[in-house]
């Protein structure tokens, strides 16, 4: 998937490569899925495939209809039956995402199979809700159905019909407009539900609860005496907390795919969860890695000054993972900006691998210190390709997946900030690393590998002891930073850009959750005429107001 069409390639536990939108389903529930979660077709056309040469159709032709449409049913009922939350045995609802839009070639299989199965299972065991837009014309200001309409014709026509409609739309849907939904698309009125324009995405659930739609949800599924009242009030007084603050913290992020913010969404909301532990209003200043190389200030000399001025003017510096040496020399030039200047800084996967590279030619003086993944002949390999990896097969055969980083020195910054635990477990995503030939010297010159693998040879965590917080990993910890959990380094390095790294270090254990950092067990805010809001993270006794005092 190209960073540019689809944004960021999400990575889980057990090393399946997925769509973005698997990361908004595990951030907001605060599950952990598997590849088998994410069904595609090229998944589906490969098990009736293997199915075919184990001689499964056997006397039979092979079709798109049944046997690919009941490949994709069974698919969903064998994963349906997978826990995903942490408690023992299956679900009792289980959400299927059929993207795209109505009329894709694409998902022409996935409509028919989920037609044919909601017919098999019965209308009470199965629920449709329809996402759709209602534009609004600027001239005039009226809210148009007609797309709306048109929509659930066609679904109709490929034997689906809408139990539930979710319109989105800039502001709340007039009760003309909704009952004119209603008439058209043979939906009730109580199950037409506005999605509007929130000022932050945590408002989104409130918004559904506020509208009933878990109820709408339960009339159609018959469930309606084994639940109970949704448990919002945490939820409810963060999305409070984001609304309010107003003090900045500016980040830089130097990147090579700055021209779709969705390739680093998971980079942002592990910022935006930890900016708002720290009570502060997160603002990302997107850095082009090309703009801050010296061919840019030839080529064009105003974007150069621009990158330069917003990375200048950052409280801390990022900069994510990559692949391909294009801005690679930008990103260098970033992290030695940030180690000079002893600006809070945060490398991951390649960004971690360019802070090596950039502390062997600076201070060991190994002008041609590079990766062979962008120098395949360098005298002076800092970042090498992995043994176990194929150079002839790209896809699937990267370092995927959770692993295992032990501590090496327990009184260094990453390890206090994850609990002082003896070892944390990440995702991965990289075919380079770190050559264990060179660690010996770079250690002798002050850099500090902090974690590694259980073999004690593979690089996973870096850091500069005598800067305020200069950190690399070869992990992604922001696959694992969720709302009320941020993520422990990323937490370190808005703590740091903030001023507050000291006091989130000294004097307290820092409690873990699922992002190996920080969880936020209680929030209190209060007001007082034009006394600032206070706020108070009840697990480490830390009290923080808007203006960043303690």
């Amino acid at each position: 998937m190209s960073p540019f069409e689809h944004g960021e390639v999400f990575v889980l536990d057990d090393g399946g490569e997925v769509d973005l939108d698997l990361g908004n389903y595990e951030r907001f529930l605060d599950i952990k899925l598997t590849r088998d979660n994410n069904i595609t077709t090229g998944k589906i056309y490969q098990a009736v495939i293997d199915k075919e040469r184990r001689g499964d159709y056997l006397g039979k032709t092979v079709q798109v209809v049944p046997h690919v449409t009941d490949a994709i049913q069974e698919w969903i009922e064998r994963v349906a039956m997978i826990p995903v939350d942490g408690m023992p045995g299956p679900a009792d609802v289980c959400v299927i995402e059929l993207g795209g839009t109505i009329g894709d070639i694409e998902s022409m299989p996935f409509i028919e199979a989920l037609g044919q199965f909601s017919y098999r299972v019965g209308s009470s065991n199965f629920c449709l809700i329809h996402v759709s837009l209602v534009p609004v014309l600027n001239v005039v200001g009226e809210q148009k159905t007609k797309p709306t309409q048109h929509s659930v014709r066609g679904l109709r026509g490929l034997g689906l019909t809408p139990n539930i409609l979710a319109c989105r739309s800039t502001l709340p849907l007039d009760e003309n407009v909704k009952m004119k939904i209603s008439q058209f698309c043979h939906v009730p009125a109580e199950n037409i539900i506005t999605l509007y324009d929130v000022p932050n995405i945590w408002r989104i659930p409130l918004l559904l609860r506020d509208q009933k739609a878990h109820e709408a949800i339960l009339r159609v599924l018959n469930l309606q005496g084994s639940t109970r009242e949704p448990s919002l009030k945490e939820w409810t007084s963060r999305a409070d907390i984001c609304d309010m603050l107003h003090i900045p913290v500016r980040i830089a992020m130097v990147g090579k795919y700055t021209g779709l913010t969705d390739s680093y969404l998971s980079v942002i909301k592990a910022l935006l969860h930890a900016s708002v532990a720290c009570f502060k209003k997160l603002v990302v200043d997107w850095v082009p890695a090309c703009d801050l190389e010296d061919e840019m200030e030839k080529e064009n000399p105003d974007a150069y000054k621009v990158a330069w001025k917003l990375l200048k003017g950052a409280d801390g510096i990022l900069v994510p993972g990559g692949f391909g040496d294009r801005g690679v020399q930008g990103k260098i030039l970033a992290a030695k900006y940030a180690r000079e200047n002893r600006v809070p800084f945060l490398g991951i996967c390649l960004g971690m691998q360019i802070a090596v590279i950039e502390f062997a030619r600076s201070i060991l003086g190994l002008l041609d210190a590079n990766s062979t993944e962008f120098d395949p002949n360098t005298k002076n390999p800092c970042v090498i390709f992995m043994p176990e990896g194929s150079k002839t097969h790209m896809g699937g055969t990267m370092r995927l997946g959770s692993r295992r980083t032990y501590f090496q020195v327990m009184e260094c910054k990453s390890a206090k900030l994850c609990g002082n635990r003896s070892f944390i477990d990440e995702r991965h995503r990289h075919r380079y690393e770190v050559n264990p030939d060179m660690v010996s010297r770079l250690e002798d010159a002050g850099l500090s590998f902090t974690g590694k693998d259980e073999t004690g040879q593979r690089m996973e965590i870096v850091e500069l002891p005598n800067h305020p917080y200069y950190i690399g990993v070869q992990f992604h910890p922001e696959f694992k930073s969720r709302p009320g959990k941020p993520s422990a380094l990323f937490l370190g390095l808005i703590s740091a850009a903030c001023g507050q790294l000291d006091a989130l270090l000294q004097g307290h254990k820092v409690p873990t959750g699922i992002g190996n950092g920080i969880q936020i067990q209680k929030v209190n805010v209060y007001q007082n005429g034009n006394v600032a809001k206070f706020a108070k993270i009840a697990s480490d006794g830390i009290y923080s107001n808007c203006n960043g005092a303690h």
